[in-house]
């Protein structure tokens, strides 16, 4: 674990998202310059008001199938482990990055899947326990995440999968979707021991100088119709990953913002189901050597 290394993201700043639903037009807002590093809440937003960003989000009430998981917790934050059935170690983990409504039922429930596919799945909060109901309540929560915090507490869940006796992680990944797909990205390029990282739909980095620290290999999972990620940015994503010499695979869908999330009204249960095949694959192969 390498906790030396949150300089780099912070001289990014933090670009990251959530489960959308609606599409609203787009509000024009002031670009962060050299002197001025964007605050977490315009990274967020992208080139949306915090209005228009808010209005993107909605979210189910409908309750996931049963949990089979326990809540730990790691250097003083909570966190839910899933383990695998029969394996013990584990021998492979996964650290599971939760999108704006923070670690609530749906990301454990992502979690339980991966675990049912052999992988100890680590879902981290960092959100402080907050499971945010509205959209106000995700706003606030999002604005209020400490960068250097979320850093370490992300290093230390990888930390933990690699040492702790249940799991002894010798391969390890991590995937987010939004907001947790940007911190996917930014665990990807923060800790060298990671061999595989899944971006859904999260805030990209385009400067191939940031991107080359990255030694895992990425999936990123994007819809065509999002317009908050939008297929420029991804296309300006995959070409600086192409020069910073990252291997990686993109997937396109026909489909909003949050579509793989069953608990938002986005979701496109065709495309979903596709879209996690290929995670599937992707972590059988960089993570279990299938």
């Amino acid at each position: 674990m390498k906790l030396h290394r949150f300089a780099s993201l912070l001289g990014v700043g933090l670009f990251v998202l959530g489960g959308c639903g609606a599409s609203p037009a787009p509000a024009k807002s002031e670009p962060a310059s050299p002197d001025k590093p964007a605050t977490i809440a315009e990274g967020m937003q992208g080139g949306l008001s915090e209005e228009a960003f808010k209005a993107l989000h909605d979210l189910k009430t409908d309750a996931p199938p049963k949990l089979h998981g326990e809540h730990i917790t790691i250097d003083g934050t909570r966190a839910y482990l899933s383990l695998p059935e029969g394996k013990k170690p584990a021998a492979t983990g996964i650290v599971v990055i939760h999108e704006w409504w923070g670690l609530n039922d749906n990301i454990r429930h992502f979690s339980d899947r991966l675990a049912q596919d052999g992988y100890a799945a680590l879902a981290v909060d960092l959100y402080g326990g907050v499971e945010a109901k509205t959209r106000d309540e995700a706003m606030a929560a999002m604005k209020a995440v400490d960068e250097k915090k979320a850093l370490a507490t992300l290093l230390s869940a990888h930390d933990f999968l690699e040492k702790d006796p249940r799991v002894m992680a010798t391969k390890t990944g991590s995937i987010g979707w939004c907001f947790g797909g940007a911190w996917s990205l930014r665990l990807a390029m923060n800790e060298p021991d990671l061999d595989a990282a899944v971006i859904y739909y999260g805030h990209l980095v385009t400067d191939p100088e940031q991107l080359k620290p990255i030694k895992a290999e990425l999936l990123g999972i994007f819809g065509n119709r999002d317009k908050a990620i939008t297929p420029e940015d991804v296309n300006a994503f995959e070409a600086a990953l192409g020069k910073a010499g990252v291997k990686n695979t993109i997937f396109r869908y026909d489909a909003e913002h949050a579509f793989a999330n069953p608990s938002n009204p986005n979701y496109d249960q065709k495309s979903a189901a596709d879209a996690w095949t290929h995670v599937q694959e992707f972590f059988g192969r960089t993570l279990a050597g299938k």
